[in-house]
């Protein structure tokens, strides 16, 4: 019998109040330490909150390559992105702060900013406060739009058992993934590279969206043990499920580092200064040892750990990659946003935890809620029954 639902009593309904008490203080840390420096401020909450919706975009991805491809496997824990993605409408909300601070984040927002600089007058007809806002909007509003349609569908389907549910969301999926990587791209061009305006990389989106299916499945590897931990579903997801997140967290890290190195080989041996500006800041200095850092640890620790059969099969195990690899992710984000503001040098402050745990407390109380309110697993699938006997070959 599958356990359906978090029974009263157990441990994880205390999730929502968890993440509210931590997104209060994070809040309030925010506020006061904020108000001494607000520039840092705006940095700190950004890096955090690309952190939290990447791992939504992530979700989706991965929700809709499961419907695209008639995957079986994936169905029991499935309802793990459906929920993390679910959190896209607070994710839009944790948005707002930042709009506050767009002339301390983008230099190309300060009025008078194109008079002198000729790349950034070519620029203004996409760089520009108004368009940036609405394309934002446009963001949110398709990435929400697509997350609801598939988040209602499931829960939908565990009512009624109607399978022309699933046939319909799956006739969906395909033009969903174009839509959600365009969208995804233009984002990471509007909240990441245009910190530096004079930059460009044809390759930033497809990095970006790297890191973000990385960081889901990476959450799939903690969360999924933790879930078989607590005795909620550890008849349901097995070793063999869990070796499939593990296949792929080790797959995506590998692709991770073909797009990361890839951007940085062909700039530099083109070596043409507008291309190379962005990588000039982080190869010296402090940065440089980041640099370092995020090679060996978001690359070669996890591929190697992550090779063996029995480290995916085992939840223990498996957890502490996904954790692992959870942390570099976040390194990844700082370490393409901090030198904006930090050209000197790594320059960690306090406002990085408080805004970590202010957007990451509302990112668990939302999640948490959404857990308390609907079935663990898809109960009414018609692949489920596929996907609870599933054996890898």
């Amino acid at each position: 019998m599958i356990k359906a639902t978090i029974p009263p009593g157990h441990s994880w309904n205390r999730l929502p109040m968890i993440g509210a008490v931590c997104a209060l203080l994070g809040a309030i840390a925010c506020a006061i330490l904020g108000a001494a420096n607000p520039k840092q401020f705006f940095f700190s909450w950004l890096v955090s909150f690309l952190f939290f919706v990447s791992l939504t975009l992530g979700a989706l991805f991965f929700v809709l390559i499961q419907y695209a491809a008639q995957g079986g496997w994936g169905i029991v824990v499935r309802r793990i992105g459906e929920t993390t993605f679910a959190t896209l409408p607070v994710m839009a909300a944790l948005f707002l702060p930042l709009l506050l601070g767009l002339r301390d984040l983008y230099s190309w927002s300060v009025p008078g900013a194109a008079e002198h600089d000729a790349l950034l007058r070519w620029k203004a007809p996409y760089l520009n406060v108004p368009f940036f806002l609405i394309r934002a909007a446009l963001f949110f509003g398709i990435w929400s739009f697509i997350a609801l349609l598939y988040y209602r569908g499931s829960r939908r389907q565990d009512v009624t058992g109607d399978p022309g549910v699933s046939a319909r969301l799956r006739r969906f999926a395909g033009p969903a993934i174009i839509v959600l990587a365009l969208t995804q791209t233009l984002a990471s061009v509007d909240w990441i590279m245009s910190l530096t305006p004079h930059w460009y990389s044809t390759m930033f989106g497809v990095y970006f969206f790297a890191g973000s299916f990385v960081g889901f499945i990476a959450l799939l590897s903690v969360v999924a043990p933790a879930i078989r931990a607590t005795g909620l579903l550890d008849t349901v997801i097995t070793a063999e499920h869990l070796h499939d997140i593990g296949k792929l967290l080790f797959a995506f890290t590998v692709f991770w580092a073909y797009i990361a190195f890839s951007q940085f080989l062909l700039m530099w041996y083109a070596n043409l200064p507008e291309e190379t500006i962005w990588y000039k800041a982080r190869i010296e200095g402090s940065w440089k040892t980041v640099s370092i850092f995020l090679m060996a640890g978001h690359f070669a620790v996890p591929f190697f750990y992550l090779m063996g059969r029995t480290v995916k099969r085992r939840g223990a195990t498996l957890a502490v990659g996904g954790a692992w690899l959870l942390a570099m992710h976040f390194v990844d984000l700082y370490w393409q946003v901090m030198p904006t503001l930090h050209p000197e040098g790594l320059r960690p402050s306090v406002l990085d935890v408080a805004a970590f745990v202010a957007v990451g407390g509302c990112f668990v109380a939302a999640a948490g809620w959404l857990m308390r309110r609907q079935a663990l697993v898809p109960l009414r699938d018609p692949r489920l029954a596929e996907s609870l006997a599933f054996e890898n070959a």
